[in-house]
């Protein structure tokens, strides 16, 4: 008795394990097919699926000598053995079909198939019955109560395989998904800036020359107009350039450019800004230190401009935003530091994703669209650099981004496509 237990318990060792190298969901089902009708001494097996839109059962897998025979016929839960399994959640064995109304004989009758015993016991989802396994004709005797507690054991194996198979299906339609949206998203925005490029040239351009035309008495009117324009040309150039990162079709224009310099004008164009809004405005550059390194100035400029944009934006009256530049070994770092409204530590992971937006009642104040730090990060990242924050919230925020002193391919007024 104890060596038939250990038999019965190394087979359904094996059948589990089989759950880990899952590689089709039938293939597998058809293991436990094999398993029911041997340690139960049955002469098949066949597993039922509930159909909630039909209220019926229908036969989800069967041995592939009845595939073609009962694949789509359908089980009533009011006069089927399975049925009764299913409405109870509870086993059930009929040791002689012909003396018990729960059997649906109509299956036997329309394919000629003779069931002379069988026993159910339900699919089980979270304590929820969602089918029934069956083994039908045992060849020796009757069913007893361990053949009802390895079917059990067999039936949790199922459903945790057909589980598993509908998370996996629906994570890669969901992926899926994802990917057509993303491209679809893509195409969109590289369609629309593409289209309002030339437009807004033209408005530019035309609203520039007026100005110089009219008289003083609409001098705020064209003001009003030119500067809207510029920021969405600025929307459009942020569109662009996080576009073409992720198509591998961003450009950067290397040369020998002193990062100092660049501190010192970005910080100068925000000066009056921070004036403004009663924000002190520091540069912390070693003296004598310029910090070159090989890079596309224009772009490492748009960086810092975006950083410091958002650290004057988002730092109240009275505040401090200080730029940092350092020297290190391997790579010049350039810290953005204030202490304004900081960022909530639940979206500190995503500040750096397209169209992200910490806060809405912030961004309904200040404005934006989620395109600054995202920009950043696509052009540190054509570097060969990092970036990164670092937030708490009602304390303030320090950005920071590294760009190495040695690029992997660094001539000299030479443009280096971005490689995925």
């Amino acid at each position: 008795m104890a060596l038939e237990q250990t038999k019965i318990l190394a087979r359904l060792l094996e059948v589990t394990r089989g759950l880990g190298t899952l590689v089709d969901l039938e293939t597998y089902i058809r293991s436990i097919f094999s398993a029911a009708a041997e340690l139960t001494g049955s002469e098949s097996a066949l597993l039922m699926e509930y159909d909630d839109s039909a209220r019926e059962l229908y036969y989800k897998f069967v041995p592939w000598f009845h595939r073609e025979k009962i694949n789509f016929v359908k089980v009533p839960l009011d006069e089927s053995a399975a049925g009764w399994v299913f409405l109870h959640n509870k086993p059930l064995t009929i040791d002689d079909v012909t003396k018990d109304d729960r059997h649906y004989s109509k299956i036997d009758e329309m394919f000629g198939f003779v069931t002379h015993s069988l026993l159910g016991v339900p699919l089980l989802l979270h304590g929820k019955p969602v089918g029934v396994l069956e083994v039908i004709n045992k060849t020796d005797g009757n069913y007893t109560g361990d053949d009802i507690s390895i079917l059990e054991a067999l039936a949790s194996l199922a459903v945790i395989a057909m589980q598993n198979d509908l998370l996996e299906g629906n994570t890669i339609s969901s992926q899926s998904e994802s990917r057509d949206l993303d491209q679809l998203k893509n195409e969109f925005i590289a369609i629309t800036s593409h289209e309002l490029r030339t437009p807004l040239g033209l408005i530019l351009g035309h609203a520039t020359f007026l100005r110089e035309l009219i008289g003083d008495e609409y001098e705020e009117q064209m003001d009003a107009i030119i500067r809207n324009a510029v920021r969405l040309k600025e929307i459009i150039e942020s569109l662009s350039s996080v576009e073409n990162h992720q198509t591998g079709n961003a450009r950067i224009r290397q040369r020998r450019v002193s990062i100092a310099r660049i501190i010192e004008d970005v910080s100068a164009s925000f000066r009056d800004i921070a004036i403004q809004k009663g924000v002190a405005l520091n540069v912390e550059v070693s003296r004598g230190d310029d910090l070159f390194v090989d890079a596309d100035d224009s772009k490492t400029a748009i960086v810092l401009s975006n950083l410091v944009k958002n650290a004057v934006t988002f730092t109240n009256q009275g505040g401090y935003v200080i730029i940092r530049g350092e020297r290190h070994p391997d790579f010049i770092k350039v810290t953005v530091e204030d202490n304004g409204v900081g960022i909530p530590a639940k979206d500190l992971p995503y500040v750096f994703e397209r169209f992200y937006q910490v806060e809405s009642h912030l961004t309904r104040k200040n404005g934006g669209m989620g395109l600054g730090l995202s920009v950043a990060k696509v052009m540190i990242e054509l570097h060969d650099g990092q970036i990164w924050a670092e937030s708490t919230e009602g304390i303030g925020s320090t950005f920071t981004f590294i760009l190495p002193l040695e690029q992997k391919s660094a001539e000299e007024d030479s443009v280096q496509p971005f490689a995925q």
